[in-house]
C-alpha cells in the first residue's frame, strides 16, 4: 500500500531537507524516518517511482540549474551546493541530466528535469508536489478565458486612467475600502490602479520563484501588459502539467507561506475583480466612461471576426 498524502509529503520534506547536508545518503534517510533503507526505498519507489537517493540527486541538479540561471551562482559554486566533491565530476552529472555542460546553462532552458512523479525543486528552496486531482482540458479553457477577461478589463481602465489628471485620481474617494484584507485601504483611484498591476508582478515572481525587487519601468499600462503575459504563460504552463492542486511556498512572504496554484490563481482573479470594479466606479465618478465590463459582452466581441 503506497503512503498516505500526509505520510508522503513528511518523507518528501525529508530528501528536501538533506539537500544541504553533505554526504546523507539513503541509510540515513532511512534512520530519520525510523525505517529500515529497503522499506524507505520501496515506500518512495512505490509513490514516486525514483529511490530516496535518486529523487535527492535530481532535485539537487534542478536545484544547480536555477542557481546557475538565476541566482548568479559559477558552475564550482553550484557543484559544491550539489556536493560534488570536484567540478569535473559535477560537469559531467550536469550534462547527462540537463543535456549541456553547467557554463551554458542559459535562460530559454527549463529546469525541471524527466520524471516520472511530477515532484521537482522550486526555487528558491522548496519542493512542488503533484495536486491529487487533475485539470480537466474544460478547466484550463475556462480559466484562459477569465485571465483574459481580467486582463482585458484592466487594461481598458488603466488606460482611462492616464488620461485623467493626477490630483484627481489622488482623490480619496472610497475611505475605508479594501480590496484585500492584507494590504489595507485604498480608497483612490491612483491607488486602486497601483495596486491592480503590482499584485500581478508580485505573484508573477511568487509562481516562478523568483525575488521581487518593485515595479517594474514603464506606465501602469506597459507594466500590466509585461505581468500579463507573463501570468498567462505561468498559468498555461500549470495546466498543462495538471498542477492546479500541486503546492509551493513562496519565499515573498514574511514568514514564507505554503500555497497552491489554484488557490493563487482563484485569488488573483477575484480580489483582482473586486479592486478593477471599485476602480471602474471610481473612475466613472471622476468623469471617465468604462464600459460594462461585462464578461459575456467581452466574449461575444472576442469572437466576432474581421
Amino acid at each position: 500500500m503506497p503512503p498516505s498524502p500526509d505520510r508522503l509529503r513528511s518523507l518528501l520534506d525529508l530528501v528536501v531537507g538533506s539537500l544541504d547536508e553533505p554526504g546523507a545518503d539513503g541509510r540515513a534517510l532511512a534512520r530519520r524516518a525510523h525505517f529500515s533503507r529497503d522499506h524507505l526505498d520501496r515506500l518512495l519507489a512505490r509513490a514516486t517511482g525514483e529511490s530516496p537517493v535518486a529523487l535527492r540527486r535530481r532535485l539537487l541538479l534542478e536545484r544547480a540549474a536555477w542557481q546557475l540561471q538565476r541566482a548568479g551562482a559559477t558552475p564550482t559554486e553550484a557543484a559544491a551546493a550539489a556536493g560534488y566533491g570536484s567540478l569535473a565530476a559535477f560537469s559531467r552529472a550536469f550534462a547527462r541530466a540537463h543535456g549541456v555542460a553547467p557554463s551554458a546553462f542559459d535562460g530559454d532552458r527549463a529546469i525541471a528535469l524527466d520524471a516520472p512523479n511530477g515532484v521537482h525543486f522550486h526555487p528558491p528552496g522548496a519542493v512542488l508536489v503533484p495536486g491529487a486531482r487533475a485539470a480537466t482540458a474544460r478547466g484550463d479553457g475556462l480559466t484562459e478565458r477569465l485571465v483574459a477577461h481580467h486582463l482585458d478589463r484592466s487594461r481598458e481602465l488603466l488606460t482611462l486612467a492616464a488620461t485623467l489628471p493626477s490630483d484627481a485620481l489622488a482623490r480619496p474617494l472610497r475611505p475605508g475600502f479594501v480590496a484585500v484584507w492584507l494590504e489595507g485601504e485604498e480608497p483612490s483611484a491612483a491607488l486602486m490602479a497601483e495596486r491592480l498591476v503590482a499584485t500581478l508582478e508580485v505573484w508573477c515572481a511568487a509562481i516562478a520563484g523568483e525575488p521581487h525587487d518593485g515595479p517594474s519601468p514603464g506606465t501602469q499600462v506597459q507594466r500590466l501588459d509585461r505581468a500579463g503575459t507573463r501570468l498567462s504563460r505561468l498559468i498555461g504552463a500549470i495546466g498543462e502539467r495538471d498542477a492546479w492542486d500541486a503546492g509551493f511556498v513562496d519565499a515573498l512572504c514574511e514568514p514564507p507561506e505554503s500555497f497552491t496554484y489554484g488557490g493563487v490563481v482563484a485569488h488573483i482573479l477575484e480580489h483582482g475583480a473586486i479592486r478593477r470594479e471599485a476602480l471602474a466606479g471610481v473612475l466613472a465618478q471622476l468623469g471617465a466612461a468604462p464600459s460594462p465590463g461585462d464578461a459575456i459582452t467581452w466574449d461575444a466581441a472576442r469572437r466576432v471576426g474581421p
